[in-house]
């Protein structure tokens, strides 16, 4: 009798069938911290969910089968009499690429990672201590890591790349954040986005896709060191918007160091202001003009900028008026063989070339990443009893190149998701925090994005902008971390209704 010949594709269904389906691995744990004065009991869930989508069949679901395996930590305050009515505050950091981790230890969660108080990097090893500036007083709080960040994995048989995308990223966050409402019982509870860099992108995002798939209404954003409008901070030929939007935060740098004249170094938030009109008007009027600008004026805007700037007349005009902050990072201290940070331009660092164009390492990055690193590994193992062999993927370069569709040739702009978010949901409010020495995501750029969204005159108070004498992660700063407490405090009362 002949041999029957192989079928692949019911061998392949069958290898699927056997394969063992990835289950969820949590843990709970119960912890105290002290948070202005007062003693918070809360509880701690550690591990993944897995993230299953429905599959069909001739028109009928038939099944649901798994796709991701989601890493989060969240934060329960424990003894609280109506739980549902307990806000919950979901939290994501940028990159893309990164984990929740800055965040998570920086700022909002009950542990924060040991520093002076400028944020300057201290001899290992480090540690954690309470963070008496958490806001888990105020809401409990869910830390998510996107897939191939943190322990965050598509499952065998899935293409992780199929993940590093612009609007899958937003719809598998937001699926998750509904799964997380449905199985903890917090869909009537007040419910916050905290994102931070392309993390913001993300909240924006993922607010419009919870109202749109969901029905699922927020309270409030929680947004820092935002970037909503990519044209606002990219610099490809013939895209002059960047080089004003930067010039305020490039003239605080300027400030810090001080490499102004003696009036500009007077007042840090006068200087800004200057500025900031200069590249509104002045400025942006002159790059308009392009070639067809007139000596006379050309000459005036260049000394305007190098006196804004704090560095050389020479430099401003082989510039062709536009510098551009990257070759800043490296020009402004050049003669002291130092650059400037990039994240935090309070930073420097030492360059091997000290005559190159672009920086080798950015410094205010390497003052983070050891500390933050060291400390998360040891505190999921130690403190919440989880254990995993993978690696903890804190920033993970291989989720690049990312996938912006739809917004292949042209900026990523998700300015109007929110607008059309804040419309539908009248109540849903937005802080903002911005950092003087951010030279990543520049105070300029993002009130340009926030002064273009085009909202009904009634949601304007919805929005309420912070400065912070810091940079990107102005919670590295001791006391921008205590008044971002205060502030946060305050916005997570007044999204509330009472």
């Amino acid at each position: 009798m002949a041999e029957q010949e192989k079928d692949p594709e019911k061998d392949q269904e069958k290898k699927e069938k056997e394969k063992p389906e990835p289950k969820d691995n949590l843990v709970e744990t119960k912890h105290v911290v002290t948070i202005n004065g007062r003693r918070i009991n809360y509880t701690v869930t550690t591990g993944t969910i897995v993230l299953k989508e429905e599959t069909e069949k001739d028109g009928k679901v038939e099944g649901h089968k798994p796709k991701a395996e989601i890493f989060f930590i969240a934060y329960t305050r424990d003894g609280i009499k109506e739980p549902k009515k307990r806000p919950v505050t979901f939290s994501f950091n940028g990159g893309p690429g990164s984990s929740s981790v800055w965040l998570h230890l920086g700022v909002l969660g009950p542990r924060r990672i040991v520093a002076d108080e400028d944020g300057n990097l201290l001899p290992p090893p480090y540690e954690l201590v309470e963070n008496e500036y958490s806001i888990l007083d105020q809401t409990d709080l869910v830390f998510i890591d996107p897939v191939s960040t943190g322990y965050s994995r598509a499952v065998e048989g899935e293409k992780p790349k199929d993940f590093h995308a612009f609007k899958r990223d937003i719809e598998y966050v937001g699926d998750f954040i509904r799964l997380y409402c449905s199985r903890y019982g917090r869909w009537t509870s007040p419910k916050f986005l905290a994102g931070e860099s392309y993390g913001t992108t993300r909240a924006a995002g993922v607010a419009g896709y919870l109202q749109e798939r969901h029905g699922m209404y927020l309270n409030g954003l929680m947004l820092i060191s935002v970037v909503l409008n990519f044209q606002t901070i990219r610099f490809p030929v013939g895209n002059d918007l960047p080089y004003i939007l930067y010039l305020p935060s490039m003239a605080a740098t300027a400030w810090y160091h001080k490499k102004l004249d003696k009036k500009l170094q007077e007042s840090l938030e006068d200087t800004v202001e200057e500025v900031r009109q200069f590249a509104l008007t002045e400025y942006t009027l002159a790059l308009m003009q392009g070639s067809a600008l007139p000596e006379k004026e050309k000459v005036k805007i260049e000394k305007k900028l190098a006196r804004y700037l704090g560095i050389s007349l020479d430099y401003v005009k082989r510039c062709n008026l536009r510098v551009q902050y990257f070759r800043y990072i490296k020009e402004l201290l050049r003669d002291q063989h130092r650059t400037v940070g990039r994240l935090d331009s309070r930073f420097l660092g030492i360059d091997r070339d000290s005559a190159g164009e672009h920086f080798e390492y950015d410094p205010s990055y390497a003052v983070i990443q050891g500390p933050y690193t060291a400390t998360f590994n040891d505190y999921v193992r130690q403190d919440l009893n989880y254990e995993s062999d993978l690696p903890y993927e804190i920033l993970n370069g291989k989720v690049w190149p990312w996938n912006y569709e739809p917004h292949q040739n042209e900026f990523a702009n998700v300015a109007e998701t929110l607008r059309q978010a804040m419309t539908i949901n009248p109540y849903l409010k937005v802080y903002v925090a911005n950092g003087y020495f951010d030279l990543a995501t520049p105070l300029l750029a993002t009130e340009y994005t926030f002064n273009h969204l085009d909202i009904d005159p009634s949601l304007m108070d919805n929005i309420t902008m912070h400065y912070y004498e810091a940079g990107h992660m102005m919670y590295a700063h001791l006391p921008s971390l205590a008044q971002m407490k205060v502030d946060m405090d305050h916005f997570l009362t007044t999204a509330v209704p009472t």
